[in-house]
């Protein structure tokens, strides 16, 4: 953390360049990995924040160290379940009707076995993109309406680099409805959803660019936090090989994101 302490001290300097006191954002999963960082470093610009976390009593023990009440609002959200998704939108557009930041940090990955959702969904397609699509689309005309043309609103799409293992199948079939059970497998559908959150960030763009909302889908890499909980550890041994100096700290994962969210433009 020391070694990156002075991106901490001047909120408004080389790598921060736009002036977002006055600004207020989304930012999903922050009770663990890189959405505590995210939230430390984006806290420290003056912006008012909207923190979702599944489990908030987790999320209040993760953000202790820099919580501020009166700028930092915690927001229940279970991302495997749209209702979930439309009450969290219901909170946070009750106490704001502008937002110039939405980022989709929060996911799951490798889930080991198929599991559906409440709304009948493969979960890791239904929490890593579907719910973060519900929310863009929801917060949309928050995002838009907090659009000018000297500060322009982003969204964030926290994706991987797996998503160049996989796809999205023709057929759509990312709930394995055809090909059933036996046809899933836990690297595939994980793949699947960060390719879907790349062409998510990508269609925002084009779609809402020239309107004030520009997005981008940024990888963190290789990275020590708990997405990996459901990887068994020699698996994980596997898949970092010879890579154990890519891994990075939290910190370090973080800042694709915060370039992304303050950066110059």
């Amino acid at each position: 953390m020391s070694r990156y302490a002075s991106l901490y001290t001047n909120p408004q300097g080389p790598g921060d360049s736009r002036p977002t006191a006055l600004q207020a954002a989304v930012i999903t999963g922050v009770s663990s990995g890189i959405g505590i960082e995210t939230a430390r470093a984006l806290a420290t610009t003056g912006m008012k924040l909207f923190l979702t976390a599944r489990n908030l009593e987790k999320a209040k023990e993760a953000l202790a160290d820099f919580w501020n009440p009166d700028q930092m609002k915690l927001v229940q959200l279970e991302l495997s379940s749209m209702d979930s998704v439309r009450a969290a939108e219901n909170t946070v557009l009750s106490q704001a009707d502008e937002l110039s930041l939405f980022i989709a940090n929060a996911g799951v990955m490798a889930v080991p076995e198929l599991t559906t959702t409440t709304d009948g969904l493969e979960e890791q397609f239904a929490t890593n993109h579907l719910s973060h699509f519900l929310l863009f689309e929801l917060l949309k005309p928050s995002l838009l309406k907090a659009s000018t043309e000297k500060f322009q609103s982003r969204v964030v799409v926290v994706s991987a680099t797996a998503h160049r293992m996989q796809g999205i199948t023709a057929s759509d079939d990312y709930n394995y409805e055809t090909s059933g059970a036996s046809a899933y497998t836990p690297w595939e559908a994980y793949a699947s959803s960060k390719t879907a959150n790349t062409y998510m960030a990508n269609e925002i763009e084009r779609r809402y660019g020239y309107r004030g909302i520009h997005a981008t889908s940024v990888a963190p890499g290789l990275v020590a936090s708990n997405i990996g909980r459901h990887i068994p550890q020699e698996v994980m041994a596997g898949v970092i090989g010879d890579k154990m100096h890519e891994v990075q700290s939290l910190e370090q994962a973080a800042a694709s994101t915060l370039v992304a969210a303050v950066g110059k433009e």
